[in-house]
């Protein structure tokens, strides 16, 4: 990296529950597509879309997550929403990052249900000056213009059809999961039995 070029870093949020093989392929193209420098992966402590919503433990969803991606030495599993507690807004954890890295160009990755939202999130106009935002096309659906003002790209091509839900749903019925998520992850979640009790 020469010192004329600013660091590129994009978030990747995300309840995360579980990281399945869906969510590793984002983050490869992410990497490749947007040439970042860094990518972190935040989960999320409590998503504002799913208030209600009873999330796995934070301990496994970082565990997990470490296990998903070891082999990517420019992902960085970050425990700060976790560690903030209460309802992880994006533009408080941006403008954390920011002061955290001042030069930096920053990219926020959402999924395409999330596009025609983005006015009504928190600080709306000042979160479309913090970042780029990134869109994980829903596969076989058309792509949507950003409301003003925001700003951003779609990723290409179509991502894996896996939903963490199904994922919950497959392992409460005792039904495998090493299809849908990377191995070391399927083992810890065949030990835990996380989701028996949910």
């Amino acid at each position: 990296m020469t010192a004329s070029r600013p660091q590129s870093i994009a978030v990747f949020g995300g309840s995360f529950d579980p990281v399945h093989n869906g969510h590793v392929m984002i983050a490869q193209s992410a990497l490749a597509e947007l040439e970042l420098d860094r990518l972190i992966v935040m989960p999320a402590a409590q998503s504002p879309f799913k208030p209600v919503q009873k999330l796995a433990p934070a301990e496994a969803r970082m565990e997990w997550l470490r296990l998903a991606f070891a082999g990517e030495p420019k992902v960085e599993i970050s425990s700060w929403e976790l560690d903030r507690g209460g309802v992880s807004y994006s533009i408080e954890t941006l403008r954390a990052l920011a002061a955290a890295h001042p030069n930096a160009e920053m990219f926020y990755l959402i999924g395409a249900d999330h596009v025609a939202t983005l006015t009504e999130w928190r600080e709306a106009e000042a979160l479309a000056e913090a970042a780029t935002f990134v869109v994980v096309p829903r596969p076989g659906a058309p792509e949507e213009a950003f409301p003003k003002p925001f700003r951003g790209r779609y990723l290409k091509g179509d991502p894996l059809a896996i939903s963490a839900s199904e994922i919950r749903q497959r392992l409460r019925a005792g039904r495998s999961v090493a299809d849908f998520v990377p191995p070391p992850v399927a083992q810890m979640l065949n030990s835990m039995q996380i989701y028996s009790e949910n």
